[in-house]
């Protein structure tokens, strides 16, 4: 299946987030809450003129994604570039086109075609700042097999979540991250 035909599978922002039955008042904080600097503003303008779409793999249950999706949307309004969402589970014959370290079905991942459908850019599923972040706070967790570390993971991951989706330094990485994703896509 061509990109194109997955991107017009593809559900728009608020059809997404309408469906959306976990994470949604962190989406909506971020997406809310986001401001970009002048240059960011230029920039994104600038993409305009490419005529770019993408195509999200996410899932509402994913506090990446709580981060992810509203600043690349907010970005992909900036830049005229029409976003379509599909559910990862739903849609795994791509999902695994985009497998993070080539075994791992991570998102969101934002794939970003140009008007004939060929890919010209790929971000996701974090900037490298959150995944650091990710990796500090893991490394705190007990050993997988001690009786606690469900709950502590569990407890890691809210707190990760609640932390990625209130924090404006966090979303200026992953500006910053997507930025340089589309400078090598300008550059291709």
């Amino acid at each position: 299946m061509s990109l194109t035909t997955w991107f017009e599978k593809g559900m728009t922002f608020d059809e997404y987030r309408a469906g959306m039955k976990v994470n949604v008042k962190q989406l909506n904080h971020v997406y809310e809450e986001l401001r970009f600097l002048h240059n960011d503003l230029d920039f994104f303008h600038d993409l305009a003129k490419r005529n770019w779409r993408g195509v999200v793999l996410t899932a509402d249950w994913c506090g990446d994604a709580a981060l992810n999706v509203p600043v690349i949307q907010r970005i992909a309004e900036e830049g005229k570039i029409e976003l379509r969402y599909l559910i990862r589970d739903e849609n795994l014959e791509l999902m695994d086109q985009y497998l993070t370290n080539g075994t791992s079905r991570a998102i969101p991942i934002f794939i970003f075609i140009d008007e004939s459908g060929a890919e010209v850019a790929v971000w996701g599923p974090r900037a490298n700042e959150v995944q650091d972040l990710v990796m500090a706070l893991r490394a705190e967790l007990p050993p997988s097999e001690a009786p606690d570390f469900e709950e502590k993971q569990k407890n890691m991951y809210r707190d990760f979540r609640n932390k990625v989706t209130s924090d404006p330094e966090i979303w200026r990485n992953v500006i910053d991250s997507v930025k340089a994703c589309f400078v090598k896509g300008v550059e291709k």
